[in-house]
């Protein structure tokens, strides 16, 4: 399993300060999308995760111009959520600097169309974010009939092609249940967030899990990056293979 840094981008910054000297006083505080970045590169990450959080709210790419500053800062793969809503949406994301992006469910839900114009455009590097809360999916306004088992959406979605799932607001106490309805698919499964004990890390990968997204516990200091690996088996860095 794969430790994935986690930036929200808000008005071209960084929507937490990050301070990788807290602990000793010594360093810079720093909001520079791209510096902490860089951070985390030399850190050993090999994917970041980018959470444009303007974006998601105007439904399209809006921290442009932070993303492009970081993805000249960083030779790594760089996975966009937020504002990801559909094919034009992609291309604004890869035009920028994006080399993945994740489409959340309800913009794909109810539309085979979309779905297929969205892995037309994104191609193997489409992800779909999925609430792991079942009472979510319960209450969108499903409009083709009653709302589907969280079975029925996976088959769906693996039965279309899309071979990655970002899933967020999942729990522990469900997790097994969870693993268990992708078993035997050929879908990458993401956890974002959820996570502030390192010591869950192990547990996560026993169950399948193949990247734990972290933004704010890296930021304040409730997981040492650098000291992941030695949680993980046989991982000689947290960071993701492209």
């Amino acid at each position: 399993m794969k430790l994935v840094p986690s930036l929200d981008l808000q008005a071209g910054r960084s929507r937490l300060v990050f301070w990788p000297g807290a602990a000793t006083g010594q360093g810079t505080p720093t909001d520079r999308p791209e510096r902490i970045a860089r951070h985390f590169v030399e850190q050993g990450a090999m994917l970041l995760h980018l959470v444009d959080i303007d974006g998601a709210q105007r439904g399209a790419p809006a921290n442009t111009e932070a993303i492009q500053r970081v993805a000249r800062e960083v030779a790594v793969p760089l996975q966009l959520a937020g504002g990801v809503d559909g094919p034009s949406q992609i291309e604004l994301a890869f035009a920028c600097g994006a080399t993945r992006v994740v489409v959340p469910l309800w913009a794909v839900a109810e539309s085979d169309e979309t779905l297929r114009e969205c892995m037309r455009a994104a191609g193997d590097w489409l992800a779909i974010g999925l609430d792991g809360r079942p009472e979510r999916l319960a209450e969108f306004p499903w409009q083709r009939g009653p709302a589907p088992s969280w079975q029925q959406v996976v088959a769906r979605l693996a039965g279309a092609g899309v071979r990655r799932l970002v899933i967020s607001h999942w729990r522990t106490e469900e997790l097994d249940d969870l693993m268990a309805t992708l078993r035997g698919r050929d879908v990458e499964v993401q956890l974002a967030g959820g996570v502030t004990d390192a010591s869950l890390l192990p547990r996560l990968e026993a169950a399948g899990v193949s990247a734990l997204i972290v933004g704010e516990s890296l930021f304040n200091g409730s997981i040492d990056y650098s000291a992941a690996p030695a949680l993980l088996g046989g991982a000689t860095s947290p960071g993701y293979t492209a």
